[in-house]
């Protein structure tokens, strides 16, 4: 069963002051999930040419897009979380277009290294599925 997103993005493990990097933004995103988490952390997100640590990631991702190019984004994301913050792929929920079959996100986190959690719903069209090291609990 998923659970329902908080009207301020808390579920995402965020704090104020983290800075967050996006990876595959595209004009499909749901502005308000990049605003509630810009109001908590109090920072703008930064996008993927931003080559410094961050303390969290979220990976915006379709169906339609190769897994492999998922698998290599997570890698890479993962690659400048500092102390293991949290990275967070977001998909279309099932039914609405460009939403991926349950298996393709956990088959490219598998692929990276990583556990996908069970999907939360993060807005009316948007799932979140928290990913974490294998190995590492939370």
């Amino acid at each position: 069963m998923n659970q329902t997103a908080s009207d301020n993005a808390e579920e995402f493990g965020f704090r104020q002051g983290d800075l967050v990097q996006e990876w595959l933004w595209d004009d499909d995103v749901d502005d308000s999930i990049r605003e509630k988490i810009e109001k908590l952390t109090n920072e703008d997100l930064v996008d993927e040419e931003y080559d410094s640590a961050v303390d969290g990631a979220i990976i915006w991702w379709r169906d339609g897009d190769d897994e492999d190019e998922l698998s290599d984004t997570i890698v890479d994301a993962y690659a400048v979380l500092g102390d293991d913050g949290p990275l967070w792929v977001l998909t279309p929920k099932p039914g609405r277009e460009g939403a991926p079959s349950p298996s393709t996100v956990q088959n490219a986190a598998k692929t990276a290294g990583m556990n996908a959690a069970t999907p939360l719903t993060v807005s009316d069209d948007w799932n979140g599925i928290l990913l974490r090291a294998f190995g590492k609990g939370r």
